[in-house]
């Protein structure tokens, strides 16, 4: 009996080290393998760097931010050029570019209206096409109560900030959303969107809105042939806007006067304008149609721009940063245009805009001028049943519970 276990214990001991020779073997059979594995998977991997954003400048701009040669950016703009024409880009177009992990171009796409334009490279080549976007529409709508900002309510409400400054933009005749909004105050609006199976929203165009407020009173907008009205069927567009400023932050720390001190010079002198304090840079709009006079630097109002406006009006903004493009002497402005930027040039205790207007020359106080809210024109008769009808439908929707 003991021989037998002897027997079996030295077998065992014999085959141990071949065991351990087997497994171990094993072992680095499907480590090697699976290196091998790993280095396969790596080799068929291909890293792509991605940039993306909206053309508010040039497209070569951000192709040679992210790395590529003035040369490769000129040469895939030119094949871009070929399917798109580059004059019609929009600071809302988007783009997307993509490089490999060597920082090689792959393919550009530009997101324009419900189209998408691309250069791709394939082989040495470049190819440029174009490929539709599948569009669907809808139509929706918000309401709300501004709390402690317009701002802040809508988009409370669930609305984009582009939204909210085109729904500031309908009222620009009617309500000065620097002065006029109080806590309390409500809205609503209907609109209608184009957007893609993916849910990106690509055009949002208002059909009809109301601002109720305790300054103003409930005033709506029915959009009729492109064009807002009134529900008494007025044009919504005034001679002027209720401000140069729209509303982001804006405030009036000074109104109108004969007899303002003088917050540097330390006298008592007329102030025959608005002081709109807002941060550098802040958009300055034109109140009205009209033609530049002058634009340059003047004394103490610093960079300083008029403009001529019917029935002898001109519109006067100081102390401004800079100007916008394509507001030279002479050029034509549209009511609404952004014509300059907010400063504080000149004798100036911080950034804000002198704004004057005059009728000759004589200075008007800006914020009680009647022209600031008198409509140009009614629906035509031949096409008052047409709006009726469409208004009905509109009153309908936002006044809703």
């Amino acid at each position: 009996m003991k021989n037998n276990i002897k027997q079996i214990l030295l077998k065992i001991a014999v085959c141990l080290p071949l065991c351990a020779i087997i497994v171990l073997s094993m072992f680095f059979y499907i480590q090697k393998k699976t290196e091998k594995i790993h280095e396969y998977n790596q080799a068929q991997e291909v890293y792509f760097k991605k940039f993306t954003g909206n053309l508010k400048q040039h497209i070569s701009i951000p192709l040679q931010e992210a790395g590529l040669s003035k040369e490769e950016t000129n040469t895939i703009v030119k094949k871009l050029d070929t399917v798109l024409n580059m004059r019609r880009l929009a600071p809302r177009d988007k783009y997307l570019l993509t490089l490999d992990e060597q920082d090689n171009f792959k393919m550009l796409v530009v997101t324009k209206d419900f189209s998408r334009y691309y250069v791709a490279k394939k082989g040495e080549d470049l190819v440029a096409g174009i490929s539709d976007i599948s569009v669907q529409t809808r139509t929706r709508f918000a309401k709300g109560k501004i709390k402690s900002s317009l701002f802040a309510s809508m988009q409370e409400a669930g609305l984009k900030p582009s939204f909210i400054v085109d729904f500031t933009d309908v009222f620009s005749w009617t309500v000065d959303f620097n002065t006029d909004t109080r806590s309390g105050d409500s809205f609503a609006c209907y609109w209608q969107e184009d957007y893609t199976v993916d849910g990106q929203t690509l055009n949002e165009t208002i059909l009809a809105a109301y601002y109720d407020g305790l300054s103003v009173g409930k005033t709506y907008a029915i959009r009729f042939e492109d064009e807002f009205y009134d529900e008494k069927g007025k044009f919504s567009k005034k001679m002027f806007l209720k401000s140069p400023i729209s509303f982001r932050g804006v405030r009036i720390t000074s109104r109108f006067s004969y007899g303002r001190m003088h917050p540097i010079l330390r006298i008592r002198r007329p102030h025959l304008g608005i002081d709109y304090a807002a941060p550098v840079g802040t958009p300055v709009e034109s109140v009205a149609d009209g033609t530049v006079i002058f634009k340059g630097y003047k004394g103490g109002f610093g960079n300083y721009m008029e403009v001529s406006h019917p029935n002898n009006y001109v519109s006067c903004y100081g102390h401004l940063k800079s100007f916008a493009k394509n507001t030279n002497k002479g050029s034509r402005i549209r009511q609404g245009q952004t014509i300059a930027y907010v400063g504080s040039t000149g004798l100036s205790t911080g950034p804000h805009l002198d704004f004057r207007l005059r009728q000759g020359s004589k200075y008007i106080d800006f914020l009680n001028n009647k022209n600031r809210s008198s409509a140009v024109r009614e629906i035509p008769a031949e096409k008052r049943e047409e709006f009726n009808k469409i208004k009905e439908e509109y009153l309908k929707i936002l006044n809703k519970e």
